[in-house]
């Protein structure tokens, strides 16, 4: 991991709106009812680090040439967000562009260290936020930022806004560019906008339980200062996940890393930030809907297209309990996600005014280790490190995490997680963490004992 002291100055061109490169139609697209709703309704950074771009030519130009290329079959990104009845979203495709960056930085690529992951050092100056560009409605939709580095290596930062796409549908746009930046003359999959398949019915009907939603005062109890954040990643491979496993209960054993990590994560932070025994706390699970056939989603769909199901416990169940516990209210709270499911949430944010999932107490965890942003390749290979830029996005710091592939200085595969918490909760969350993963279970603990007996 990179030093948190490194620092290094970022020459920057002054920003471009970079243009579909040919005409595109001037037509209004409706969002859906899952795109539009609150807590969508930011920005997301995404950066990818690649190794010399030598031989090929300058990667600011090809890119930006098949970033106009790209916009040609995805011209709804180089449009803009209007609000309608009912805070209804749609695009007006006016081919208006997204904004480009171009910028030259006085640091190698190995100063980043041999293990790149978030927290990464001096992050806005990689993906600078240019005045005026953060809004939702009124303003481009993508910025992208490509960064030269002294040993011929560069870094692609994007920012989306989220409203437009979730990161199967973010990658095949990526996936698009890169291809055109190798050559292609078009996309390998054309994409589809289908909006409509996740639109609310006539009349909306929520027929599902959406505690994801609840309103949720914040006016007393457990509330998460922001004024003291430290970012910092955990590595979880074989042994750390192995570790964790087998806290779970036998029956459970066999759950997937993703449930098994939720559950401990989940845990953990809510020792960490001292909630009150009688407080309801929340673990928003990201459940991609994609493979439900139900909703017809075809190939090339590059909306969102996922529910946040949530997990609800005290505080003091949660914490006072083995991990089973929580492993059962996870497993559970995926397995909520049905065709059903996913049309009642969109006649849910028609019947309510699309409401923000609550995050009071809440803890949301994203799963992008099979997204595909480490494969994207603009033509000088495969990125280095590629996916989110940080944890803790959105409205308010602290609450989201994403689990990323990687591979660690000693070559070992596995998740890493970005988690964002002010300073003493975090101490906290480091000792909870290692007790769970380096103190023998009690099974382990009974087995010693039991051999020691024996030995006597």
């Amino acid at each position: 991991m990179a030093s948190s002291s490194l620092t290094f100055t970022v020459r920057r061109h002054e920003p471009v709106l970079v243009a579909p490169a040919e005409q595109t139609p001037h037509e209004f697209k409706r969002l859906s009812d899952i795109d539009d709703q609150d807590g969508l309704r930011f920005h997301i950074p995404v950066i990818q680090f690649y190794r010399s771009a030598g031989g090929r030519g300058d990667p600011v130009k090809v890119i930006r040439d098949a970033l106009a290329r790209a916009l040609v079959f995805y011209y709804p990104f180089a449009g803009r967000l209007r609000e309608t009845t009912g805070r209804k979203l749609e695009v007006e495709c006016t081919g208006e562009g997204v904004l480009f960056v171009e910028a030259d930085a006085d640091v190698r690529l190995e100063q980043f260290g041999d293990a790149l992951q978030p927290p990464f050092p001096c992050l806005e100056e990689l993906i600078w936020n240019v005045p005026g560009s953060d809004g939702v409605l009124n303003c481009p939709l993508l910025l992208i930022q490509v960064t030269r580095l002294l040993c011929g290596a560069y870094i692609f930062a994007l920012r989306l806004n989220h409203t437009m796409s979730d990161a199967p549908g973010l990658v095949q746009f990526m996936n698009a560019v890169a291809e055109l930046a190798r050559g292609a003359t078009a996309p390998s999959i054309t994409p589809v906008w289908a909006r409509e398949r996740l639109e609310a019915r006539h009349p909306p009907r929520a027929t599902c339980v959406h505690r994801e939603y609840d309103e949720v005062p914040d006016t007393k109890g457990t509330i998460i200062p922001l004024d003291d954040m430290v970012h910092r990643s955990f590595f979880f491979g074989r042994d750390e996940v192995a570790a964790l496993r087998r806290r779970a209960p036998p029956h459970l054993r066999n759950s997937s890393t993703f449930e098994i990590l939720t559950a401990c994560l989940w845990k953990c932070r809510t020792i960490a930030i001292q909630a009150d025994p009688d407080e309801e706390v929340r673990m928003i699970c990201i459940v991609n809907a994609r493979g439900k056939s139900g909703l017809g989603l075809p190939p090339g769909y590059y909306g969102n297209a996922f529910a946040f199901p949530v997990a609800v416990s005290t505080a003091g169940k949660l914490c006072q309990n083995p991990i089973g516990y929580a492993l059962d209210l996870v497993k559970k709270a995926k397995s909520d996600v049905t065709d059903e499911y996913m049309k009642s949430v969109a006649d849910l944010m028609v019947l309510r005014g699309r409401p923000h999932f609550t995050v009071v107490r809440s803890y949301l965890v994203s799963d992008v280790t099979r997204a595909g942003f480490g494969d994207i390749d603009f033509g000088w290979g495969k990125a280095v490190y590629g996916g989110p830029a940080k944890g803790g996005v959105g409205a308010i710091p602290g609450v989201a995490s994403f689990y990323i592939p990687f591979r660690n200085s000693k070559g070992e595969d596995g998740i890493v997680v970005p988690v964002c918490l002010p300073g003493p909760a975090m101490h906290k969350f480091v000792q909870e963490m290692e007790s769970l993963i380096k103190e023998p279970t009690r099974e382990e603990q009974l087995e010693s004992s039991t051999l020691i007996m024996s030995s006597l």
